[in-house]
């Protein structure tokens, strides 16, 4: 059994969605001068890998405490999304997604991800492929990209109005395409989330 991180490492070069602000990491206290190291850290609740709560985008939505621990385990399966349409949009068999837990995305996107490229190459969910997923009563829908769509966020509100929660900035997806597998994701305990980073891992033969 192999065990494999999907999360983005946490840095400096972590890329934010276009108008969040940067991460602020900084050594605090040095083991030298203060008899420990500690990092000081400042982040938002949508950096590196992370998942969006329905609070994120509806008003009077669900926050991450709604939802129970057993949302975060499941059977997952990546789904090859390498391929767009002229609209960049998500080209995509759901039927292979029939009786998984978590949807993931492999766009291929996350080679890209400390490049200026990584926003301008994201290839959105496509509004039909969101409704398909909560037919298929899906608990999270995963891409290694900032965003699953752009404005008007027709995808976002689609899933998590129908309580899909949205998983984002994934990697290591390219091994996994086609296979299904056991994943759990862990987010922050943040107090009246809207979304939180996590880690993510999957255990696969």
């Amino acid at each position: 059994m192999k065990i494999i991180d999907l999360t983005m490492p946490i840095d400096a070069r972590t890329p934010v969605y276009p108008g969040d602000p940067r991460p602020r990491i900084w050594q605090k206290s040095m083991v030298g001068k203060d008899g420990f190291n500690t990092k000081g850290l400042e982040i938002s609740s949508h950096f590196g890998t992370h998942v969006d709560a329905p609070f994120h985008i509806l008003q009077g939505g669900k926050k991450l405490e709604d939802f129970p621990l057993s949302t975060f385990i499941g059977n997952a399966v990546v789904l090859d999304a390498r391929k767009s349409n002229e609209r960049k949009e998500i080209i995509a068999d759901t039927s292979k997604a029939d009786g998984a837990d978590f949807v993931l995305f492999c766009t291929g996107n996350s080679k890209n991800c400390h490049s200026e490229n990584y926003f301008g190459n994201s290839t959105s969910i496509s509004l039909q492929t969101a409704k398909e997923l909560v037919a298929k009563k899906v608990k999270i829908v995963g891409i290694d990209c900032l965003s699953p769509d752009n404005e008007p966020f027709a995808t976002h509100r689609e899933l998590l109005g129908n309580g899909v929660l949205i998983l984002e900035n994934l990697v290591n997806l390219e091994g996994l395409i086609g296979k299904k597998f056991e994943c759990t994701i862990m987010p922050l305990r943040i107090a009246d989330a809207d979304g939180a980073p996590c880690r993510v891992i999957c255990l696969t033969d």
